[in-house]
């Protein structure tokens, strides 16, 4: 897998550099899919290794980062019966440390008002239905304050997801340096359809 540049078309306002592993197919499709909805905890570790290698593709010469993945409602967590994301950072996390990478992991990043199902929306109401969502935890403001932040989710589709943690964060004074995701969906419509 080559990591590469992996803009949604339309760009959400704020979004920065999204870099993905890998498309949104095949095998890593499954992959994701088994871990998140199957509760398949030992795919942790390569889906891990997957995300690190576009979180350094993300960092270019920087050889710190601070991972902060999207959350997840609580709810939603329940139900599951774990956080895949947060499984798959802390993985990501040692990948990275084993490359002589100073990465740690941030829970920077909370749910403020939990959105609709994002299934079937278009860009556009995507963005809308996220806005206000999540929130930057102050307790981290301090500590990241100057420091490389890497946005990290399992999918892109649209951004706006990405782009509403990197606005929550940013609003609570933590600028991001870009975001990185496990693999990136083809959009097959024109935007806003």
């Amino acid at each position: 897998m080559t990591p590469f540049r992996a803009w949604p078309d339309p760009r959400p306002a704020g979004l920065p550099p999204p870099t993905a592993s890998a498309p949104y197919a095949d095998e890593l499709r499954k992959l994701i899919v088994a871990h998140k909805e199957e509760a398949r905890y030992a795919l942790a570790r390569p889906l891990g290794a997957v995300l690190a290698a576009a979180v350094r593709t993300a960092l270019g010469e920087r050889r710190a980062v601070w991972l902060c993945p999207v959350p997840s409602s609580r709810s939603t967590v329940r139900q599951r019966g774990h956080d895949p994301l947060r499984r798959i950072t802390r993985a990501a996390v040692r990948a990275l440390r084993r490359q002589g990478i100073d990465a740690r992991p941030a829970a920077a990043v909370r749910v403020v008002r939990r959105p609709d199902d994002q299934a079937g929306l278009s860009a556009e109401r995507r963005t809308a239905n996220l806005d206000g969502a999540f929130a930057a935890r102050s307790r981290w403001a301090e500590r990241l304050t100057d420091q490389p932040v890497v946005v990290v989710d399992d999918v892109i589709t649209t951004g706006s997801t990405l782009a509403e943690a990197c606005r929550a964060l940013e609003t609570g004074g933590i600028p991001v340096l870009g975001c990185a995701v496990l693999a990136a969906t083809r959009r097959h419509k024109p935007s806003g359809s």
